[in-house]
C-alpha cells in the first residue's frame, strides 16, 4: 500500500470522526463575569472553607473560653484552630493535635523555657521559638515540621545527650523514659561530641527518693514542682556553664509529704523510686486502676503488679481529687501488703497459743458463741478500711442477731449523721480553689490529708487567700494567722469580737474546714452548733455555696455515716460480751471485759490480734471490689489487682458465710446483690466517679446543743503522718519515714 492511500484512510477517517460529534461541541461559549465589573461586591462573598479533616487534640486536651470574645485564631501548619488569649504556642499546637517534644515544661508548673526542645518555627520570625514561652498572637502560622524546626531539634537533643551517661540498660527509667522517646522521634542518628563525660556527684534525699545526679538535664521541674506545689525550699540550681546542678543548698533530706511526685515528673532516670530500684521494667507489669484507701481523698491510682505481688503504686489523672499528685504515704505503703499478713483461720487455744483450722471449725466456734450472749452485749466495729458492702453485712447480720451496737472506728460515740452536710466536704476537694478565705478547726490538713492541703496551698498561692487555724501548733507550708488553740477562740469569732471575722465577713466565698478530731470530744454537739454560727454570719451556706466543710481521717468513715452505722449508747464496750472487730485496730479495748469474746476479721496481724479468740483473714484492698466514699462522698470502686493471700476471702463473703452457719441467712451470694441491697440505704453510693451533693445543710437544721463547749484545746488528730492504718504500719518503707521524722 503506498503513501498517498494512507493519507486517503486518514483524512476520511478525520472526516467522520468530525460529522460524528455535535455541532455545539465547536461553539464557544460566552460566560459574563461580575466580579470583574463589581470588584467590592465579589470581595464581600464569603469564599467556601477549605474541607480540612478535624484533627484529634493531644491527649484529649479540651479549651475552656471564659470569655468568647477573647477568642483568637491561629493556623499550625495550616489547619485553623480557636484558642483563647494568653495560650501559649505548644498549648495551641496541642489543641490542633500536634504533639510538641517537651522536657522543662510541665502543664501545672511554672514555665522555665529552658530545655530549648520545644522549638517551632513561626513565620516571620528570624529564628525558631521556643514555643512554651511564646504566647500566641491572633493570625500566627505555627509550622512545626519543617526542616528549620526539624533542624533545632536535633541540634538540642545533640548537646542534651553529649554529658548524658550510657546508662539505659540499667536505668529505672528505662521503657517509660521521655528522653529515650524523643531522642528515637526527634534526634539525629549520630553526635559529634567525642570528649570526655562529666559526672555529678549523687545526693542523698531520703528513703524515697534515688538520685543519680549524672542523668540529669536540668530541666528544673523537680525544683519548680518543691517550691510551687510541695511548698519546701529543698532543691535548687546550683553552679554556671557545666558545673551547672541541681542540689539541696545544705546536705538535707527531702522532708516533704509529696516527694515522691518528683519521680513521675522527672523526665529522665535521675530521680527515681529507691524502693522499686532494680527489681522490675516497666513491660513486666500489669497496671490495674483503683483508689487508694490510706486516707479520706479517695486518690485514683494505678497499682502495678507482676504475678502475686504488688510492685508499686502511681498516680492516676483526676482533676476533681488528686490531680495528677498523690501522697508518699499513698505511693509507698505497699509493701506493707505483703508483710505480717493473716493467710489461714486460727483459734486461740487454752494455752494462750493460736492454732490454725479450716473456715468451717472457726465459723462454727463463732456461731457458737455469738448465740450464747445476749442481743445487747454484741458489738460490732468496722475498720478504718472497711469497704460499703462488708459494712453493710456487718450491719445485716449483727441486726439479724438482735443488736444495732455497730459503728467505725473514727467516728466518735454516737455521732451525728442524720444529714450529709453534717460530715462531708460540701465545697468539694476541687471547689476549694473557689474560695478566698480559710477557717480551719482542730484540722491539720497537711497531715491528715496530704492532697486537700495541696489544693488550699494552690488557691492561697493563686489568689492570695486568707487562712485561719484554730488548733494546736502545726508546721503548714502556706502562709496563715494562728488564731487560737481551743473553743474559746470559735466562740470570739461567733461573737464577731475576733480580728479575723472581719476576713471571714469580707470574703466572697468562705470556707470553714472541721476536722473529724472533733467526733472523738464529748462537746462536739456544742463545737459543731457554734461552727454553724460562725457559717450564718459569714454567709458561709448559700444556694450557689456550700463552704462549711468536714475533713473525714479514714476512707471508711463516709460510707460507713452514709449506711448508719451507729452505735445506740456510747458505753458498748464495757458491756460486750461479744466484739466482732472488722479491720479495727485502732479501738480502745482497755475497758473490754476480761471474758469477753474477740472475733478479729482482717488481712494484717495488727493491734487488733492481739486481743483476738479467733482470727478470719480476710483480702486487702488490692484483692477485692469494693466502693469507698471519700470525704466529699464521692463513691469509687477497687479493682482485685492481685490474687489473695492464703486462705483469705473477701470480708462480706466471711460475714455472708458466718450468718449461714449462725442459721440467720442474708439475702444477697453476689456483689450485685448486695449493692441493690445497699441502694435501699443509701442511693448515692452506688453513683460511682460521680459526687452527689448533700441536699440539705445542717446550719439550718442543726437542733441546738445542749452541752457547753469544753474549754480544753483541739487535739492533734493524726500523731504519725506515716504510720495510720495496718497497710502502712506493716511497711518498712513508712517505719523507715517514720524514722526519719522522729529525728
Amino acid at each position: 500500500m503506498g503513501l498517498s492511500q494512507l493519507a486517503s484512510r486518514a483524512l476520511l477517517r478525520s472526516a467522520r470522526l468530525a460529522a460524528s460529534k455535535p455541532q455545539s461541541s465547536f461553539r464557544r461559549a460566552i460566560v459574563t463575569t461580575p466580579e470583574l465589573r463589581n470588584a467590592e461586591a465579589a470581595a464581600a462573598e464569603a469564599k467556601p472553607e477549605p474541607d480540612i479533616p478535624k484533627r484529634t487534640p493531644v491527649a484529649g486536651a479540651r479549651v475552656h473560653f471564659p470569655n468568647p470574645e477573647d477568642a483568637i485564631e491561629v493556623f499550625v501548619d495550616g489547619y485553623p484552630v480557636k484558642i483563647p488569649k494568653g495560650m501559649t504556642v505548644l498549648q495551641a499546637c496541642a489543641i490542633a493535635g500536634v504533639d510538641i517534644p517537651r522536657f522543662c515544661y510541665h502543664d501545672r508548673l511554672s514555665i522555665a523555657g529552658n530545655c530549648r526542645m520545644c522549638l517551632v518555627e513561626v513565620e516571620k520570625s528570624p529564628k525558631p521559638v521556643a514555643s512554651c514561652a511564646m504566647p500566641a498572637l491572633p493570625g500566627m502560622k505555627i509550622k512545626t515540621d519543617t526542616p528549620i524546626a526539624k533542624k533545632a531539634r536535633e541540634g538540642v537533643m545533640e548537646f542534651l545527650l553529649m554529658n548524658h551517661p550510657l546508662d539505659c540498660p540499667i536505668c529505672d527509667q528505662g521503657g517509660e523514659c521521655d528522653l529515650q522517646d524523643q531522642s528515637m522521634a526527634f534526634g539525629s542518628d549520630r553526635g559529634r561530641f567525642t570528649d570526655t563525660k562529666r559526672s555529678v556527684v549523687d545526693k542523698n534525699l531520703g528513703p524515697l527518693v534515688k538520685t543519680v545526679m549524672t542523668r540529669c538535664i536540668q530541666c528544673t521541674r523537680c525544683v519548680r514542682f518543691a517550691t510551687e506545689i510541695a511548698g519546701v525550699q529543698d532543691l535548687g540550681m546550683l553552679g554556671r556553664g557545666s558545673g551547672e546542678e541541681i542540689g539541696t543548698y545544705v546536705e538535707k533530706l527531702m522532708t516533704s509529704e509529696l516527694s515522691g511526685n518528683v519521680i513521675d515528673i522527672c523526665p529522665v532516670g535521675a530521680l527515681t523510686s529507691k524502693p522499686f530500684a532494680f527489681k522490675a521494667r516497666n513491660w513486666e507489669l500489669k497496671g490495674t486502676e483503683s483508689i487508694d484507701v490510706t486516707d479520706a481523698v479517695g486518690s485514683n491510682i494505678r497499682i502495678d503488679s507482676r504475678g502475686p505481688e504488688v510492685m508499686r503504686i502511681v498516680p492516676r489523672l483526676n482533676e476533681d481529687i488528686n490531680e495528677e499528685w498523690i501522697s508518699d504515704k499513698t505511693r509507698f505503703c505497699y509493701d506493707g501488703l505483703k508483710r505480717q499478713r493473716l493467710n489461714d483461720p486460727m483459734i486461740r487455744g487454752e494455752d494462750g497459743r493460736f492454732k490454725t483450722v479450716s473456715w468451717r471449725d472457726a465459723l462454727a466456734v463463732v456461731a457458737e458463741v455469738i448465740h450464747q450472749v445476749k442481743p445487747n452485749e454484741i458489738v460490732g466495729v468496722a475498720g478504718k478500711l472497711s469497704d460499703a458492702e462488708s459494712m453493710i453485712a456487718l450491719k445485716d447480720f449483727l441486726n439479724k442477731m438482735g443488736s444495732n451496737n455497730i459503728w467505725c472506728e473514727g467516728n466518735g460515740p454516737q455521732p451525728n449523721a442524720d444529714l450529709r452536710s453534717g460530715y462531708i466536704m460540701n465545697s468539694s476537694i476541687s471547689g476549694l480553689e473557689k474560695a478566698d478565705a480559710f477557717l480551719l478547726v482542730g484540722t491539720q490538713p497537711r497531715v491528715e490529708a496530704a492532697m486537700v492541703n495541696a489544693r488550699i496551698r494552690k488557691t492561697v498561692r493563686a489568689t492570695n487567700a486568707k487562712v485561719g487555724y484554730v488548733g494546736p501548733a502545726a508546721d503548714f507550708n502556706y502562709d496563715h494567722e494562728h488564731l487560737g488553740t481551743g473553743p474559746d477562740t470559735l466562740t470570739e469569732l461567733a461573737e464577731g469580737r475576733h480580728p479575723f471575722c472581719s476576713t471571714l465577713s469580707n470574703a466572697k466565698n468562705p470556707v470553714i474546714i472541721v476536722g473529724a478530731g472533733i467526733f472523738g470530744r464529748n462537746d462536739k454537739e456544742a463545737v459543731f452548733s457554734v461552727v454553724d454560727t460562725i457559717a450564718k454570719n459569714i454567709k458561709a451556706v448559700r444556694p450557689d455555696w456550700n463552704g462549711l466543710n468536714v475533713l473525714l481521717h479514714n476512707a471508711a468513715q463516709a460510707a460507713a455515716l452514709d449506711l448508719g452505722l451507729i452505735a445506740e449508747s456510747e458505753n458498748n464496750i464495757e458491756s460486750a460480751k461479744f466484739v466482732y472487730l472488722m479491720g479495727a485496730d485502732d479501738e480502745n479495748l482497755e475497758k473490754l471485759p476480761n471474758d469477753a469474746f474477740v472475733v478479729y476479721q482482717g488481712h494484717h496481724g495488727d493491734q487488733g490480734v492481739y486481743r483476738a479468740n479467733v482470727i478470719l483473714p480476710a483480702s486487702a484492698f488490692s484483692e477485692k471490689e469494693g466502693t469507698y466514699a471519700n470525704t466529699e462522698g464521692c463513691a469509687q470502686t477497687t479493682i482485685p489487682a492481685v490474687p489473695t493471700v492464703g486462705d483469705a476471702r473477701d470480708d462480706w463473703k466471711i460475714i455472708r458465710a458466718l450468718a449461714e452457719v449462725a442459721g440467720v441467712r442474708l439475702p444477697y451470694n453476689n456483689l450485685s446483690a448486695i449493692r441493690s441491697r445497699i441502694r435501699t440505704v443509701a442511693p448515692n453510693l452506688l453513683s460511682v466517679d460521680e459526687r452527689e451533693p448533700a441536699t440539705f445543710s445542717t446550719t439550718s437544721l442543726r437542733p441546738e446543743a445542749k452541752a457547753k463547749l469544753d474549754k480544753a484545746p483541739f487535739a492533734v488528730a493524726v500523731q504519725n503522718f506515716y504510720m495510720t492504718d495496718a497497710i502502712t504500719r506493716a511497711s518498712k518503707i513508712m517505719a523507715q519515714c517514720s524514722a526519719l521524722l522522729k529525728k
